[in-house]
């Protein structure tokens, strides 16, 4: 079966553009220096950003074709980042390993997220951040990227139950202007989250 991902991916064009997700570059710094994981990372836009400020960069996606786009990304930044071709289903994040985790409109269907948000915490060091944006039932009414089905989509109450063990710094729904490639660009209603590993 054709990985959608690689289809959507196999093209010259960066689909998510090359520039980070705006939440991700104005938060950055609520993640110690060291180690971040990034989930469901595509073409690396993100990666390759946080690799510039100094960051230790693992990128794990089940798309190899967005993955090698990140590598190249990643060369004509001039830094590295370690690309990891997985399926989250069976990813072991592991454990107090991560100074950061970053998952930027990484959406999955109720119970994978459930799974994979249960793991986040452990995987995390102490002091470790986790930070997260998504779209929220909302979006359905913009069209404007975001995956068609509401089961799939996140809001700040299911967040709270999902990272109850993490101590949330910062929660918010918001509609903003999210130009971010061919994939996301106009009105986006989204929800935010930082996250902080006591």
């Amino acid at each position: 079966m054709t990985n959608p991902w690689n289809t959507r991916f196999d093209r010259d064009e960066y689909v998510y553009g090359t520039e980070p997700n705006a939440f991700l570059l104005q938060s950055f710094k609520q993640i110690p220096n060291g180690r971040v994981l990034c989930l469901g990372e595509g073409e690396g836009r993100n990666a390759v950003f946080l690799a510039e400020q100094g960051y230790e960069v693992v990128a794990v996606d089940a798309s190899n074709v967005g993955l090698d786009k990140a590598q190249r990304l990643a060369e004509t930044r001039g830094v590295q980042i370690e690309t990891r071709v997985a399926d989250l289903t069976d990813y072991d994040l592991g454990q107090e390993q991560w100074q950061g985790i970053v998952s930027i409109f990484c959406h999955l269907p109720p119970e994978l997220r459930q799974s994979v948000h249960a793991r986040i915490a452990p995987a995390l060091a102490p002091q470790g951040s986790l930070l997260l944006e998504g779209y929220t039932p909302d979006q359905l009414a913009h069209g404007t990227g975001g995956p068609p089905s509401v089961e799939m989509l996140y809001h700040p109450a299911m967040l709270q139950q999902d990272f109850a063990n993490l101590t949330i710094n910062w929660l918010e729904a918001k509609v903003r202007d999210v130009t971010e490639g061919i994939g996301h660009t106009g009105t986006g209603a989204v929800v935010q989250l930082i996250a902080r590993k006591i």
